[in-house]
């Protein structure tokens, strides 16, 4: 079965993410099976991220994209705060360099008026856009991430842009799962949910399916690889779901692209 994950990291040689070259990403990649892997490198935490740091960040996502021209895709991360910066930077990494889509991280929540310049671009231009996100019940990762965005967001965004591919990230990464299930029902076919995460609760991709369908789900890792490809594969559902998750999906989205 193929495998492509829609939401992967790199460092680029720029900082140390946990191994000490992008090689090992490769290498790992192979060991699971995994075709393609759509990467970026945001300024995460909440911090806040200047237009210089965003352009590091993207230049060295370039960076690794050109060591593994044929294994790596590439996401423009941005900070909506700067609208003008972030539109040139998708210019710059989207259409110039042939970037797949937007990396959003948590500067902004994804339903702030402040984002809707970097979504209304990405509709122009046919590409997704992935956001950081969960539905945190844990007092201090709120103090942490407070405007973390949740499935409600996401589904007020997709109301508003039913045109827009939108990514919710790490469905396993932590917080009330099951409450952002409840939310994405509302959702669109165009507001899909990625796989990824560490939080191994038996019978979460089962509820996912069960949820919101097996056509708005796309198989991710976010560094947690071995996991993230199990939860596929050990998955109670049927192989035509699975294969949809794994790649079709994902395929599909690369398809829209209009430039």
């Amino acid at each position: 079965m193929r495998l492509i994950d829609c939401h992967m990291h790199v460092h680029g040689g720029m900082r140390p993410w946990g191994w000490s070259d992008d090689a090992d990403v490769i290498e790992a990649a192979d060991r699971l099976g995994i075709e393609k892997l759509a990467v970026s490198i945001p300024v995460t935490g909440g911090r806040w991220a200047e237009p210089a740091e965003v352009r590091d960040c993207n230049d060295a996502v370039y960076g690794a994209l050109q060591r593994f021209p044929d294994r790596l895709l590439g996401y423009c991360f941005v900070n909506p705060g700067f609208t003008h910066a972030a539109l040139d930077e998708i210019e710059r990494c989207v259409v110039d360099r042939s970037f797949i889509g937007v990396k959003l991280y948590n500067q902004y929540r994804i339903s702030d008026p402040t984002v809707f310049p970097v979504i209304e671009r990405c509709i122009e231009l046919g590409v997704p856009i992935l956001s950081h996100a969960g539905r945190l019940v844990d007092p201090v990762d709120q103090a942490r991430q407070p405007l973390c965005s949740d499935a409600g967001h996401f589904v007020e965004v997709n109301r508003r842009y039913p045109e827009a591919t939108l990514i919710e990230g790490h469905i396993a990464g932590g917080g009330d799962w099951e409450w952002s299930l409840g939310m994405l029902r509302e959702g669109g076919e165009n507001l899909f949910l990625d796989t990824s995460g560490s939080v191994p609760d038996a019978g979460m991709l089962e509820r996912c399916v069960e949820s919101i369908g097996p056509d708005r789900l796309l198989f991710a890792t976010d560094m947690t690889m071995e996991g993230s490809v199990a939860r596929l594969l050990d998955a109670e559902i049927s192989d035509t779901a699975r294969e949809q998750i794994a790649w079709r999906n994902f395929e599909a989205i690369l398809g829209r692209r209009r430039i």
